[in-house]
């Protein structure tokens, strides 16, 4: 008998858990949980920006330790910028990508609606 009691249980467990699920895909998505362009845009500035910076920081390490001041500084720059700029562009293909697959579900649920 503990066992049916126990397979009854989680009979019901699964069917609440099953029940929750179908009501969170109803739901509208959370405000907190959609990336406006804005963020995005302020998320590539803060890489470029952080890429800049660290290549000035290393830089002007490096200058310091062996004395070349200002060469190293700038060809870090340099690289720092060059790093900045593709992690800006990862981030935009990131999205891109993400909105390209929204576009071939919502085209795939039309024909398949349709």
């Amino acid at each position: 008998m503990p066992d049916a009691d126990r397979k009854d249980r989680l009979d019901a467990l699964d069917a609440r858990i099953s029940a929750a699920k179908a009501a969170q895909e109803t739901e509208a998505p959370r405000s907190d949980e959609h990336y406006s362009q804005a963020q995005l845009a302020w998320r590539m500035v803060i890489e470029l920006v952080a890429g800049l910076g660290i290549g000035f920081g290393v830089g002007y390490g490096l200058d310091a330790l062996f004395g070349t001041k200002p060469w190293l500084m700038v060809i870090f720059i340099f690289l720092g910028f060059a790093a900045g700029i593709q992690t800006m562009m990862r981030s935009a293909k990131e999205v891109q990508d993400k909105q390209m697959a929204a576009l071939a579900a919502e085209d795939e649920e039309g024909q398949n609606g349709g």
